[in-house]
């Protein structure tokens, strides 16, 4: 795709960039070529990412995923000709112990493993919720990094653990030996001071976390270092290549390339997780935002990314591989059409409730928390994949509301980029819920935020994030959903929901 904006951005040069783009499900790598007023982009690899069981626990397979990345380089190289830069951007809370010599200690814990039970409570007694808060204006959840490592701080591998590095970092520790924290990641691990940008090291020793295990912080945009020689032969890769950091946390990067004509939009980041949200000028640290559970998330060029987590596709992924464990042949895209034909709000469920958070067995959990409101019980596939679709509906609807009251924001459009951005129904129904405009697209928004601050670090783009919103409005294709009124009431439907903790 491409696209001609006089005046938009200056003329400087034309880049060739390599995006990786890693989710809790899947991984991409992107080559694109980018200039003053055109992009495009190609998709060169795809894989899946899914934890594995390693006894008891549950864990991320780093090597395997460094030897896919590293593929995907390669292909971008071989698609582009050369590599002026590349970044790595993925998920958030979960991170890699390091040695004293940089060597990585064990396989990353996912956050969806049962370590962190009741650790909340235990940090809790030595750090008051309300005082967390107050510094590090985010959301309160199970598997923030925080927990992991007081998790972390009681294992016999503390003692030869020197450093931990979020997964975007591990990664680019792994191809540069450069060890660093980006910042709109760090951000998300409830360790970072909202209102001075630094690591809140006085909390991290409270809780029990050694403060030297905290790496320097660095910005979007900078240089992080050079693919190591030997990592580039024994990829295949001819170099040099460049290692930028860009908004390393996918949601920050899905922000800067959401398509905003103004500053009056909202947000949903659709993927394993929904991230629903606005985008301010400075946080929200108030009563009412720590009593409805928000995050003031560090953006780009000094934005707040203002939002929560809603569980996302990461329920039709569960159901999806237990229909298919049960020897049923699923076309999810097939299912979602089929759903669009049945009767409305029937049965709607939390999407948050805690029974849903760790993985195997979906169908039977959402059936069981159903039938404990009073509620029809979704027995066939289809009448299930209606029912989720409508629930996180309702839930971007519910948590929509509360981010603009909570900011003071008016809005006139919600942006839904991500995954779920290919899912018709999903945006329909989130615009009759939200009774706003929903404009879908583009579907690999973290991958092509990545893209644009790599370029703009590399001279090739300049200008704030509305400069960069109007190449990527200008060199993809939106779908608009309009809301439709009367269709059933969405207000009663969510009245009928018994919203749970951290549910507002």
């Amino acid at each position: 795709m491409s696209s001609s904006l006089a005046g938009c951005l200056s003329p400087v040069k034309n880049v060739s960039v390599a995006a990786v783009d890693l989710g809790a499900s899947s991984g991409r790598v992107i080559a694109a070529r980018v200039g003053p007023g055109s992009l495009s982009t190609s998709e060169v690899s795809r894989f899946a990412n899914s934890p594995v069981r390693l006894g008891t626990t549950l864990r991320w397979d780093v090597q395997g995923l460094l030897r896919r990345v590293l593929e995907g380089l390669r292909l971008a190289e071989i698609e582009l000709g050369r590599l002026d830069g590349a970044a790595i951007d993925s998920w958030a809370m979960d991170y890699g112990a390091l040695d004293a010599d940089g060597a990585l200690l064990a396989d990353p814990f996912c956050y969806r493993d049962e370590r962190t039970v009741g650790l909340m409570d235990k940090a809790f007694a030595v750090v008051p919720r309300r005082e967390l808060y107050d510094r590090t204006g985010i959301q309160f959840l199970p598997f923030n990094t925080i927990y992991q490592l007081m998790a972390e701080a009681g294992t016999q591998q503390a003692d030869t653990t020197d450093r931990v590095l979020l997964m975007p970092d591990l990664l680019g520790h792994q191809l540069t030996g450069v060890q660093s924290a980006e910042i709109t990641n760090a951000s998300t691990t409830q360790l970072l001071d909202a209102r001075t940008g630094q690591w809140a090291t006085d909390l991290a020793r409270r809780a029990g976390i050694p403060p030297t295990w905290l790496p320097p912080l660095r910005r979007p945009g900078e240089l992080l270092g050079h693919v190591r020689r030997s990592v580039l032969a024994d990829a295949g890769l001819a170099g040099p290549v460049p290692l930028f950091t860009v908004a390393s946390h996918d949601t920050a990067s899905a922000v800067v390339a959401t398509p905003a004509t103004d500053e009056r939009f909202a947000y949903i980041s659709c993927g394993t997780w929904s991230l629903v949200g606005v985008e301010l000028e400075r946080p929200v640290v108030t009563n009412d935002s720590l009593r409805l559970n928000f995050s003031n998330e560090v953006g780009v060029d000094g934005s707040v990314r203002f939002l929560r987590n809603v569980m996302g596709l990461w329920l039709l992924q569960e159901c999806v591989s237990a229909w298919q464990v049960a020897g049923l042949r699923v076309d999810l895209q097939s299912l979602v059409r089929r759903a669009a034909a049945e009767p409305p709000l029937r049965a709607v469920f939390d999407p948050d409730n805690p029974e849903f958070l760790t993985p195997g067995g979906m169908p039977g959990r959402i059936a069981r928390v159903c039938a404990a409101s009073g509620q029809p019980v979704q027995h066939t596939p289809v009448a299930m994949v209606r029912a989720i679709i409508e629930s996180l509906s309702l839930a971007h609807r519910r948590t929509l509301r509360a981010a603009l009251s909570l900011s003071g924001m008016d809005v006139t459009t919600v942006h839904l980029v991500g995954g779920g951005a290919r899912n018709e129904l999903l945006c329909q129904l989130t615009a009759d819920a939200c009774g706003l405009p929903v404009m879908a697209g583009p579907v690999e928004a973290a991958a092509i935020g990545n893209i644009l601050i790599q370029a703009r670090a590399l001279g090739a783009l300049e200008g704030g994030l509305s400069d960069l919103r109007t190449l990527v409005r200008q060199t993809h294709v939106l779908r608009r959903y309009e809301p439709r009124d009367g269709a059933c009431d969405w207000g009663l439907a969510e009245d009928r929901i018994p919203w749970g903790i951290g549910s507002h």
